[in-house]
């Protein structure tokens, strides 16, 4: 009886938890984006060396959220956190044209790690509010995500700054990760 009422107050009020890892080159955004989901308001920050973790509750997700620094000699420790993850959310900096290829190839190397074979791919091209920013079409083109097959993808424009965009990305995680259950 316990577990029939637990299973109808998950259904009408979600409690659907979720292992996100946030990764992206060093100064894309990514801490900026995690506290701004987490206290609603926009904080400058430090470059981020090691991990944040913090719970984060958007709609009916609740999840579990790993920020990763993203400095080129951190890199190479992000496969120490891919374990049981259900979902990556890429921040490219929409205003570093000139490191777009360094993020494609960061990019496809974690999606070709084995423990992420099955994670959700949303992309934020984060700093939509600066002038020079490139639009989400021509950073999804850069990033070649449409040679994506193997598993489901989004490009969402976002701003941490602003908080655009932010939410939209895990309410989009929110409804596939429903959609595979």
């Amino acid at each position: 009886m316990g577990n029939a009422f637990s299973w109808l107050l998950a259904s009408l009020f979600g409690d659907k938890e979720a292992r996100i890892l946030i990764l992206g080159l060093d100064n894309a955004g990514k801490t900026s984006i995690l506290y701004r989901l987490k206290e609603g308001t926009f904080h400058s920050t430090v470059p981020t060396i090691g991990f944040n973790a913090e719970t984060l509750e958007v709609g009916k997700l609740k999840a579990q959220v790993w920020d990763l620094g993203g400095q080129e000699s951190i890199r190479p420790y992000w496969r120490s956190y891919f374990s049981h993850q259900e979902a990556v959310v890429f921040v490219v900096d929409s205003c570093d044209s000139a490191r777009l290829d360094v993020a494609r190839r960061e990019l496809m190397a974690v999606l070709d790690e084995e423990e992420l074979r099955s994670a959700l791919v949303c992309v934020l091209a984060n700093k939509q509010d600066r002038p020079e920013a490139m639009p989400a079409a021509a950073i999804a083109e850069a990033l070649s995500l449409t040679s994506i097959r193997d598993r489901k993808w989004t490009i969402i424009s976002a701003s941490a700054l602003r908080g655009e965009g932010l939410k939209e990305g895990f309410q989009w995680i929110a409804a596939e990760l429903d959609n595979k259950s």
